[in-house]
């Protein structure tokens, strides 16, 4: 099941757009938002308040200032004035120390005063860019999602599946996000920063300034070069998650086939290797990263070096002062720092610009077949003439395949065509080409003699009502699936809508009637009851084109009859073409065409047509086998269908081609377990009446405990060496920055002393700051790297645990809206980026920022303790707002994380339904739904961008308070005597760096209340234990199954509605190597009973048994090794017909068992004539197959499988009549030696069955073989008997 159509989105995705170009969907509030970044010119002018504080601490001669001020006493001053010449004055020097503490108040006060100011500015700066970030990310999800459903259908079929629009909705947004929202704000701030030290430093001594200069291009190319290689892995790694987002997509849209196949391990195994490629991607990057990094510190370090020893050369040779020294210093090293903080952000923006590429390729994609275009003529009054002239055709996906050669068809207004031909012929291509899913490569496609090209798409689709063979219904409820067809119609109209289309009993009986809620696909109904709600809603659209493509395929006799006639009421004054099989639904038409090869090779009624005894349509009603219709007008129906079943009886016959299985059984015993996926909705779809899901009842999502971070840690167990390395390396890096603080603070004493001390203290700080430079190239690498593995291996042993048990969970618990395959692929692809970056990114920065803490407040205790335990009070309060912060925001969270899966569910069955979505011109209705979905997320980022803004505020303002406070106090101990000059810088430069520890930690506010949220719900998912595990090795197995089967007095109901009882009391014996026909009315529950064999479900009171053994006591994977199943509607995966068959034997079968197979399921033929053969790629949910052609794919996978037990679900109502005579052939020769449960409503199918068993009310009303059966005259068979000849009669009674 390889996540097909990644290949050239991969390739094409290697580049990326300008920054610029992201911020291209910004409007003007977002643009007024954007404007925020004042908090930048905040270190410029903490640069020159410290200049001023220098200046008054220092301020006189160096002895002078020492003294003076650190011994404060007078008389200290009176006995060395004494010594001197001069004249003494008591009260001046005494006034000049006050003066000076008054200057050092003043320099204290403007330092409060740029707390207030900075806090201002970081909130305004941090709310502002995630406020906007927010907005225009939702903006670029809602645009991506709007271009992705005015595509043409080739784009889905060559370019593009479900799984990856999901996965770009969830993964690359966040990538964008994180690159156009607060990380541009830091960015700019950090921007202005660099230039205004420049400025600074620049202005106040240039010669040093052009010295430290040289430093900066390596810094800018390897921020270079790191930026373009992490945009080049987090592209590959991107792609590797879009692939396993297909894999989630097609296993759990598909999950019924998959249990039934035993495929969970293979899907498992398959999405393993999709993460760890992206694992390794993930590691590169961080090595990348680390890199970079590193090299910038090393870079910075060497700087501060130059500039120590550069300085003390200028002291000592042009006589600056030390001050102006340490003013330039400052000032560059603010901008330098700045620069070097700006790594991450870069790392982000490059990550942001390769998603962004992705993603606008396809938003800026003008499709040539556009359903958004308003260009097009709009006819004033439309009749409805239909005509495809000289139309040459192929499918996109296939183009050296012509499906179409030189066909031409009229179809004028008013008239009912019915199109029949062999399964492959290209008669679902002819709607295609009618709805403008397609443009002919020649030729032209006409309605009322206007070439379809020049109307306006939408319009004329707003014409055209289309019923397909497989109809998909959204995850929504009956009501919202019935207006798709007219967006204003009121209940009543509905209702009517409903009442034509025979669906008003059955939804009576639901619970909440029309706001039942049908479940993904509409898993939640029978397929009748979805074919009935896709009539209702294509009569409530009311169209003057009406198309029916099998309409009434999946319908039992009761309800085809009714519904036909419903048909035949709105067929009246409209154009319709009929796509079917069945002889009673076009044998009213008022013209049919044969399609034979690409084109039509016979047209005219059914009675003109059955004159040539060898055209084509004799031949196919031969096969059908009603040969009485060559001879005589008027037909006797009961012979009829006794013909019919005498050519399909299946009972006389089973013995003929038993070498086939022999054939098959070469080297495998019965029940191989399959390992690859089908498809989504319809594979055992419950025949029973399903209503919305009771939140009492399957709503996981409420109640789960919380999940403490400890237990996240706790996975990460096998990575402890690594994880403790890594520590290792951020308490390394952790130090470097109060090591840093240390050294620039020695180096300013240095300047103050005599010249050959200088010289001599310059050169050893110099190769000081050169050896912190070499520990920072080497441990900060390690640490990113080190953490890399540690959150890489965290995020894929997360995906995989979840996935795996997701997979193993029993059916009802996926028929939970909830739990549906676009909501858990973006639960697994967002859960695990958040945990990601707490414990990988967010734990590396808590080690090391922890460690600059504690290394900070060290050496400042060591330097003054006094001091810096009076400064240390403010500190606290940074980690407090930080606490209230993630308290705050996390309960917001959860809220807003599942009304973003419910959104990500929405753009999900849009993208997977997508022609029914262009049939009825729904794009708006989605667009409005995942609008109003995504409100709750959009408001909680602008709520969390506002908190997280008053954080960062308050750390700086914690930041800035801290230093007023130091010098503050610094100039009374000073003046007490109680520290010295040096000393308080010390002081300060230790809980500089400590407190850029206490900001970042801050940061991690929001980042900690997503993850707590993500794990809480990723925990549940792996602590849930599921009712029917798949995955246990608990239970019996069988050395011989002889395959008796028996239910026991069973009752049941759905555990999605408790309150409709499906069995009462229901029991039922199928003999070993039998043959069992269930039948009954659409809806009554006959579905239900394989997928209670199938084990799916488990029943309220009773057993199920296989050969005497309840089938609770056996192993699950055992037993569903023991059976094939065939569904009525067969989903295929995005993969090769060749790999769809092998996934009936473990996807490891010969390519001559794989060809037996396909000749037997009579597939051979046209696999063959494919362009590709059994490489051609089944497309999405196999749609670049027919009905027919699907079916027989299905049939050959389960004939593959050569199981002991055949369940077989409506398993030939897609087959034209040759393809359901050949196939029911190899059935029959299959069915040997086997027991097998049919599932049925043509009666040329159950007919030859052993026991036929009538189901009605939850119970076997009768039982017996089909003789038997219509002896009883007024019983229940006989009377469903009776309503498929009355079916027939009726249909011919009708002039042709």
């Amino acid at each position: 099941m390889a996540a097909r159509g990644s290949e050239g989105g991969e390739a094409a995705a290697q580049g990326k757009v300008g920054l610029h170009r992201l911020f291209r969907y910004a409007d003007g509030v977002d643009a007024l938002l954007m404007g925020a970044a004042a908090s930048g010119a905040a270190q410029p002018l903490m640069n020159l308040v410290f200049g001023e504080v220098v200046d008054a601490f220092g301020s006189g001669s160096r002895d002078d200032v020492l003294h003076r001020v650190s011994k404060a006493p007078a008389e200290v001053w009176f006995l060395r004035r004494a010594a001197t010449s001069r004249p003494i004055d008591p009260w001046k020097c005494w006034n000049s120390a006050l003066a000076n503490l008054a200057l050092s108040f003043q320099v204290c006060l403007k330092f409060f005063y740029l707390a207030i100011g900075s806090w201002f500015a970081c909130f305004l700066q941090v709310a502002c860019w995630m406020i906007t970030g927010e907005r225009q990310a939702a903006r670029i999800r809602g645009l991506y999602l709007e271009a992705v459903l005015r595509q043409d259908i080739a784009f889905f079929e060559k370019e593009m599946t479900t799984g990856q629009v999901v996965e770009r909705m969830s993964g690359d947004t966040i990538l964008i996000q994180d690159a156009i929202g607060e990380k541009v704000g830091k960015f700019i701030q950090l921007t202005a920063t660099f230039v205004g030290g420049f400025v600074v430093s620049f202005a106040k001594g240039w010669l040093l300034s052009c010295v430290m200069l040289s430093s900066i291009p390596p810094i800018i190319i390897a921020g270079a070069t790191m930026s373009w290689t992490i945009s080049k892995l987090s592209t590959h790694g991107q792609s590797k998650y879009n692939e396993a987002g297909n894999v989630v997509e097609q296993t759990i849209g598909a999950i019924r086939t998959v249990a039934s196949f035993n495929g969970e391990n293979r899907a498992i195994a398959l999405y393993n290797k999709y993460i760890h490629s992206a694992y390794v991607s993930a590691v590169q990057e961080s090595t990348a990263t680390g890199l970079g990094f590193g090299f910038i510190m090393f870079m910075l370090f060497c700087t501060y070096g130059l500039a120590a020893w550069y300085g003390a050369k200028l002291i000592i040779d042009k006589g600056y002062e030390g001050g102006q020294v340490v003013t330039v210093w400052m000032a560059f090293m603010t901008g330098a720092m700045s620069l070097g903080e700006a790594t991450p952000c870069m790392s982000a923006f490059a990550s942001g610009q390769a998603a962004g590429y992705r993603m606008m390729q396809t938003i800026e994609r003008m499709p040539a077949i556009n359903s958004s275009g308003i260009d097009g003529a709009v006819l004033e009054n439309i009749k409805g003439d239909i005509e495809l002239r000289n139309v040459y055709f192929s499918y996109p996906s296939r183009p050296d395949q012509l499906i179409f050669d030189g066909f031409s068809l009229h179809v004028l207004n008013g008239i009912t065509m019915a199109i029949v031909g062999e399964s492959g012929s290209g008669k679902s291509t002819v709607i295609n080409l009618v709805e403008r899913f397609y443009d002919p490569q020649a030729g032209e496609v006409l309605i009322d003699g206007v070439n379809i090209k020049t109307l306006r798409l939408r319009w004329i689709r707003e014409k055209i009502g289309l019923v397909s063979q497989e109809p998909l219904l959204f995850a929504t409820s009956i009501r919202e699936n019935i207006v798709y067809g007219r967006e204003d119609a009121t209940t009543e109209e509905i209702m009517a809508a409903t009442e034509l289309a025979n669906a008003a009993k059955f939804i009576e009986n639901l619970p909440n009637g029309l706001d039942t809620m049908v479940g993904e696909h509409g898993a939640q109904l029978s397929g009748g009851q979805k074919q009935r709600i896709a009539i209702a809603r294509a009569i409530l659209k009311n169209p003057k084109i009406l198309l029916l493509d099998e309409a009434t395929s999946a319908l039992d006799m009761e309800s085809e009859r009714v519904v036909q006639e419903a048909l035949n009421r709105i067929m009246q004054d409209k154009t319709t073409i009929v796509v079917a099989h069945r002889l009673s639904t076009i044998k009213d038409a008022d013209i049919i065409s044969v399609v034979q090869h690409g084109r039509v090779v016979e047209q005219g009624t059914h009675t003109e047509l059955l004159k040539d005894l060898n055209g084509a349509y004799s031949q196919l009603i031969q096969l059908q086998g009603a040969t009485e219709e060559l001879h005589k007008s008027g037909v006797d129906y009961q012979r009829s269908i006794s013909t019919v079943q005498s050519v399909m009886s299946i009972s006389k016959s089973r013995g003929r081609n038993a070498s086939f299985k022999r054939s098959l059984s070469r080297g495998t015993s019965f029940g191989s377990t399959s390992v690859h996926l089908t498809t989504a909705a319809g594979m055992i779809v419950p025949e029973s009446m399903h209503t919305e899901v009771p939140s009492k009842v399957l709503d996981d999502n409420e109640g789960h405990k919380k999940v403490p971070l400890c237990r996240l840690i706790s996975l990460n167990k096998p990575e402890i060496p690594v994880l403790l390395l890594g520590t290792a390396a951020a308490v390394v890096a952790g130090v470097l920055f109060p090591m840093l603080g240390l050294l620039i603070s020695s180096s300013i004493k240095s300047f103050y002393e005599p010249p050959h001390q200088l010289k001599k203290d310059a050169r050893f700080w110099t190769l000081m700051y050169v050896a912190a430079g070499i520990v920072s190239l080497i441990s900060l690498p390690m640490e990113n790297f080190l953490f890399g593995v540690a959150g890489g291996k965290l995020v894929e042993r997360i995906r995989s645990l979840s996935f795996k048990r997701i997979v193993h969970q029993e059916v009802s618990w996926f028929d939970n809206p909830s739990n549906a395959s676009g909501t858990i692929g973006a639960r697994l692809s967002v859960d695990a980026s958040n945990i990601r970056r707490l414990v990988g990114d967010s734990l590396a920065l808590f080690v090391r920022s922890s460690v600059t803490i504690i290394a900070g407040f060290i050496i400042a205790m060591v330097a003054n303790w006094r001091l810096a335990l009076v400064a240390t009070v403010v500190l606290p309060l940074g980690g407090l707002q930080g606490f209230f912060q993630i308290k705050f925001l996390e309960g917001f969270s959860a809220d807003a994380k599942i009304k973003y899966e419910e959104a990500t569910q929405v753009a999900h069955d849009a993208v997977s339904s997508i022609r029914t979505v262009a049939s009825f011109c729904a794009e708006n209705r989605i667009m409005k739904a995942y609008y109003k979905k995504c409100e709750a997320p959009v408001r909680q980022g602008i709520r969390q961008g506002i908190v997280s803004g008053l954080g960062f505020g308050i750390s700086f303002f914690v930041l800035y308070s801290t230093y007023a406070l130091c010098f503050y106090v610094g100039a009374k101990f000073m003046l007490d005597g109680k520290a010295t000059f040096t000393e308080i810088f010390r002081v300060f430069f230790a809980l500089l760096m400590a407190t850029i520890g206490v900001s970042q930690t801050s940061a991690m506010g929001s980042d900690s209340a997503k993850a707590k949220a993500s794990a809480t719900s990723i925990f549940a998912m792996i602590d849930r234990e599921s009712k029917i595990d798949s995955s246990s090795d608990d239970g019996m197995v069988f050395a011989n199954v002889a395959g008796e089967l028996e239910l026991h007095h069973v009752c049941f109901s759905y555990p999605s509605r408790p309150d409709i009882q499906i069995f009462r009391n229901l029991s039922l014996r199928i003999p070993s190597g039998k043959m069992v026909a269930l039948v009954g009315e659409s809806g009554c529950g006959k579905s239900t009973v394989i997928a209670l064999l199938e084990r799916f479900y488990d029943p309220d009171s009773g057993t199920v048994t296989l050969d005497g053994v309840d089938i609770k006591n056996l192993k699950v994977g055992f037993l569903r090794q023991q059976m094939g199943l065939v569904s009525q509607e067969p989903v295929l995966f995005n993969d090769t017909v060749r790999a769809n068959i092998a996934y009936g034997k473990e996807g490891d079968a010969t390519e001559e068992e794989i060809v037996a197979a396909a000749r037997a399921a009579n597939a051979h033929q046209f696999i063959s004539a494919l362009p590709g053969g059994y490489d051609t790629c089944a497309g999405e949910r196999g749609v670049q197959l027919s009905g027919g052609q699907k079916q027989r794919v299905a049939i050959a996978r389960a004939i593959l499988k050569d199981p002991r037990i055949l369940l077989l679900d409506e398993a030939t109502s897609a087959l034209d009549a040759e393809s359901e005579r050949a196939v029911q052939a190899a059935l029959e020769s299959v069915m040997v030696g086997r027991t097998t449960v049919v599932v049925a409503h043509r009666l040329s199918t159950i007919r030859g069955a052993d026991v036929i068993a009538v189901l009605k009310d939850g119970e076997v009303v009768a039982t017996g073989g089909h003789e038997e059966l219509m002896a009883k005259k007024d019983g229940v068979y006989a009377s469903l008997v009776e309503l498929r000849m009355s079916s027939e009669r009726a249909g011919d009674s009708k002039p042709s």
